[in-house]
């Protein structure tokens, strides 16, 4: 056993990626504050081939150099949108045919370990502010909302870390692994 080169990897040239199907996965990013977040927003999407990110409110948007330093060019490959409206996102997205998933601590919550999404439907799956989370009123226009449970001290988790989990358990469930 050994690491595996650069070339061994055998990855999607930005070119390959933008012209690839996507899995049928958006994120919105609600009000985020930290540009790091952002930034690993993008390389994680890059990652599970996440057709589009709309950044939302006052979520910080590329080019800017500390987005950059986390996302490794995946702004280059990964499809986004700003917009002031997390709300009117939703409402377009709805039109799509998306269901709108909110990743939050909320009464009547599914814990994403029993989140049974349907292979080939297309998802958008919310994350929130930092410190407040998803706004109050972006939760209530869900179709549902998706917790990830926790057995430790802290109450949540840190927003990329909920989107790595997040999109791993999402394309684990609905996709083939060779």
């Amino acid at each position: 056993m050994k690491k595996l080169s650069m070339d061994e990897l055998n990855r999607l040239s930005v070119e390959d990626f933008k012209e690839v199907e996507k899995n049928p996965i958006v994120l919105i990013l609600d009000n985020v504050r930290s540009l790091n977040n952002v930034g690993a927003a993008f390389r994680t999407s890059d990652a599970f081939l996440v057709k589009k990110i709309f950044l939302c409110g006052i979520t910080g948007k590329p080019p800017h150099r500390e987005i950059q330093k986390t996302a490794l060019g995946a702004t280059e490959s990964v499809e986004w949108e700003h917009h002031e409206s997390t709300l009117e996102v939703i409402k377009r997205l709805k039109k799509e045919g998306y269901e709108i998933c909110a990743l939050e601590q909320a009464s009547h919550s599914t814990p994403l370990n029993k989140f049974a999404p349907e292979s080939g439907k297309p998802y958008a799956f919310i994350f929130g502010n930092e410190v407040f989370g998803v706004e109050e009123d972006v939760v209530l226009a869900a179709d549902q909302v998706l917790e990830i449970p926790q057995f430790g001290t802290k109450h949540s988790l840190n927003i990329s870390v909920s989107i790595g989990i997040t999109l791993w358990d999402m394309v684990s469930k609905t996709k083939a692994f060779k």
